[in-house]
């Protein structure tokens, strides 16, 4: 089992859904974030105020996975979030040790579905 965190742009959030339907995967967690990376952000003009934006909104995309959909959902990501400019997001996988479904009790990889 692993847990798969992936960071992209807001905009691209349907486009990464829609790649993940397609493949199957539905369950995931999603919530927004602020961040910075190599991009550095911006600086903008406010009423008259020069401000330096320097965390941008980005998207965060948990989902839980068992192994052998582990690359598929990957390249779901890869496919939906890519621009193929600075700032497309990175994605993280990390082993997950274990999971329970609260309703049921089941374990393991029967938990995540």
């Amino acid at each position: 089992m692993k847990m798969i965190i992936a960071y992209i742009q807001p905009d691209r959030l349907n486009s990464v859904k829609q790649s993940l339907y397609n493949r199957e995967i539905f369950k995931m967690s999603v919530t927004n974030a602020l961040g910075c990376g190599q991009h550095k952000g911006y600086v903008s003009s406010y009423r008259g105020a020069m401000q330096e934006v320097n965390l941008l909104k980005k998207v965060r995309i948990a989902i839980a996975v068992n192994d052998e959909f582990v690359e598929p959902t990957i390249e779901a990501i890869i496919e939906g979030a890519r621009t193929g400019n600075i700032g497309d997001g990175k994605i993280f996988v990390q082993p997950l040790e274990e999971c329970i479904r609260i309703r049921t009790g089941e374990k393991g990889p029967e938990a995540i579905g």
